[in-house]
């Protein structure tokens, strides 16, 4: 079978709809039922990079940033059947770029995605606190 080509854009046009499908697909937990959340979370994000096989969505990255001290990576999702594949270290590789080396990249982790960060760059830290979300 023939590798399609994936095209990664940063800032793109993205559809609340097809970012629920990637996470539906990923396995990322996030209110994709809600699409009007869905779309705030898009519309909010100062920076996105998404990756695109065949012009289909099949992977994000999500950030919060000032371009200038901080980024946090709120959302990385690759659908399942684009994962392995290197899609998710080109995300974080393209996010990197576009913020720059002044500004620090962060996320919280899912228990089941801890092992996957140091592999891709990241440092794990002690020194972070979270007052959690309602709902």
């Amino acid at each position: 079978m023939k590798q399609q080509k994936i095209s990664y854009e940063v800032n793109g046009t993205i559809n609340p709809e097809d970012m629920a499908d990637v996470f539906r697909s990923s396995g990322i937990r996030r209110p994709v039922n809600d699409l009007e959340r869905m779309g705030r979370m898009l519309e909010e994000a100062q920076l996105t990079v998404s990756a695109r096989v065949g012009g289909e969505l099949v992977g994000i990255a999500r950030c919060l940033t000032d371009f200038s001290y901080a980024c946090y990576l709120s959302d990385l999702a690759v659908k399942k059947d684009h994962q392995s594949s290197g899609i998710g270290k080109e995300l974080i590789d393209r996010v990197k770029q576009a913020i720059g080396p002044q500004t620090a990249l962060v996320l919280l982790s899912a228990p089941e995605a801890m092992d996957y960060y140091p592999k891709a760059g990241f440092e794990k830290v002690e020194n972070g606190f979270i007052v959690k979300r309602e709902y």
